[in-house]
């Protein structure tokens, strides 16, 4: 029989003592994040309760009775229908919509402005380069406000009327508005005519809507060309070789090789852009356009309900935002790049 070896007679090391809760790394940031956390909800509950007792004391509890109470006032430029008599709400949700219009075609004007002045950045065309680099920092150093201000009493309320407008294949620009061709009654192509010394068409743009839209293209579109920029320039510059030595032209290497590859350090750059955009659309009142601000500040002046018109303010902008910013989060996952 084989030797029965002698039994391990060394002692099993003991484990290492629990440490005192207080010095758990596995439940000290949660006891940080509950004491912050509490914190907050007892700011919030001070900030509150002395709202509520100054509105006490003053006699104007809160109240949304007001929203179902005629607005008495017309919206110059809506998309949704709205006329005097209907209620304060519907004039709000005029002026969200006119909010969200503005928003969305500001996007996609300064996303492809933006995106072709980074793309100019690395022409082989030093005057291109030149005026692409003129172009960003001299927009992104003017205040949004005076560029507005700008396009509208400038640019767009010196434009000509009747014969003396703009005439372009399909498009009439004039002092009364922008007139664009499309379908009219009964399904025909029309463009813009002149009748009895005014422009009409199937589609009218006011000017108010052009200088703001103006703005925040030209204005966001310095900042997003910025984001392309940089996206751009985190392309390894092999990638350019490369595609050179394939015999891909300049324009061909950005689209189908360069770009691709930048998405991934663009799109968070963008996000910021586009929230940036939208809480910029509230300086519309300054050309006269009907947004949801202007529409707000004319229902505090009527009614005096200074707290709950702030509220509504600040929910919409703030959804909105948190819109924009799940929505680029969303295509930010899906442009990174997967390691198989």
């Amino acid at each position: 029989m084989a030797p029965v070896p002698p039994a391990d007679l060394t002692p099993s090391p003991k484990p290492a003592p629990k440490p005192p809760w207080w010095r758990d790394r596995r439940v000290v940031p949660w006891v940080v994040q509950a004491v912050v956390g509490l914190l907050v909800l007892l700011l919030i509950a001070f900030l509150m309760g002395n709202l509520i007792r100054n509105l006490t004391a003053a006699g104007l509890l809160l109240s949304w009775r007001w929203l179902q109470q005629p607005a008495g006032f017309d919206i110059s430029e809506s998309v949704l229908p709205f006329n005097a008599q209907l209620p304060y709400w519907r004039a709000l949700a005029a002026g969200l919509v006119n909010t969200i219009r503005a928003v969305l075609v500001s996007i996609v004007g300064a996303t492809l402005l933006g995106t072709l002045v980074g793309m100019a950045s690395f022409s082989h065309n030093g005057l291109l380069r030149r005026l692409a680099r003129v172009y960003v920092e001299v927009v992104r150093n003017i205040p949004l406000l005076l560029q507005l201000v700008f396009w509208y009493f400038v640019v767009f309320l010196t434009l000509p009327n009747g014969l003396q407008a703009i005439q372009l294949p399909g498009v009439v620009l004039a002092k009364s508005g922008l007139y664009i061709a499309g379908l009219g009654e009964g399904l025909r192509w029309m463009g813009p005519t002149l009748v009895n010394g005014v422009w009409q068409a199937p589609v009218r743009l006011s000017v108010e809507f052009g200088a703001l839209l103006t703005g925040l293209i030209v204005y966001s579109g310095a900042f997003i060309a910025e984001v392309v920029r940089g996206g751009i320039a985190a392309v390894a510059k092999g990638q350019w070789e490369a595609a050179s030595s394939l015999g891909l032209s300049w324009f061909a290497t950005l689209r189908r090789i360069v770009l691709p590859q930048s998405l991934r350090v663009i799109v968070p750059g963008l996000n910021t852009q586009y929230i940036s955009l939208a809480k910029n659309s509230s300086l519309a009142v300054a050309v006269g356009y009907t947004d949801l601000y202007s529409v707000a500040e004319t229902t505090l002046n009527q009614t005096g309900r200074a707290v709950e018109v702030i509220l509504v303010l600040l929910g919409a902008y703030l959804t909105l935002d948190l819109l924009i910013s799940a929505l680029m989060n969303g295509l930010n996952r899906l442009v990174q790049i997967r390691e198989r």
